[in-house]
């Protein structure tokens, strides 16, 4: 969600968004959760994989338009994460469909690894994804949905960057009270 955003605060706003490759599963890989999240986010970490295959391959740049088709397909068209369908989104993307085989190379989690633990290291452990960084601040969050979009993305990104440049601020937070919507 917060990657759509960021899109939008582009169009509003003198902001380049540039992606990197997080997981929620080691975010979580220490932490108690239930069978089932356990479960989930391991068949989660194979798209993951092919990110960072297709970037290993294709550069970075490549997460951009790879993060918009992978989550197309899962979230708004709520398809069953599998080969076929990170095949289609790295196709897509103009990239080889072979990469999807690395949905279940464990190869790629030193990488993942890596890029994971340098967000996390900008913002500390007790907090998730997503990380932004600008300058010299980092911040978790925004958790936001609906992804906001034109004026109201800009006015968002506005609010952020006062707090994360307000020296001491730390955190807002609040219950979630809505599932995500990806309208």
């Amino acid at each position: 969600m917060t990657s759509r955003w960021m899109l939008q605060v582009e169009d509003v706003r003198p902001v380049e968004a540039r992606f990197h490759v997080m997981s929620l599963s080691l975010l979580n890989e220490e932490k108690e959760v239930s069978d089932d999240y356990r479960r989930r986010m391991v068949v989660a970490r194979g798209p993951v994989r092919a990110c960072v295959a297709a970037s290993r391959e294709a550069g970075e740049d490549v997460l951009r338009p790879l993060y918009t088709a992978l989550g197309t397909r899962i979230h708004v068209q709520s398809r069953d994460i599998d080969e076929n369908l990170v095949g289609e989104a790295l196709e897509e993307c103009g990239l080889p469909r072979r990469l999807a085989d690395s949905m279940a190379d464990e190869e790629y989690d030193g990488e993942l690894r890596v890029s994971h633990d340098r967000a996390m290291a900008l913002v500390g452990d007790d907090v998730g994804t997503p990380v932004i960084a600008f300058d010299d601040f980092s911040i978790f969050g925004p958790v936001v949905t609906p992804a906001p979009k034109g004026e109201a993305a800009g006015r968002l990104w506005d609010g952020l960057a006062l707090f994360a440049t307000t020296p001491g601020f730390f955190e807002l937070k609040r219950s979630r009270t809505s599932a995500p919507d990806f309208s």
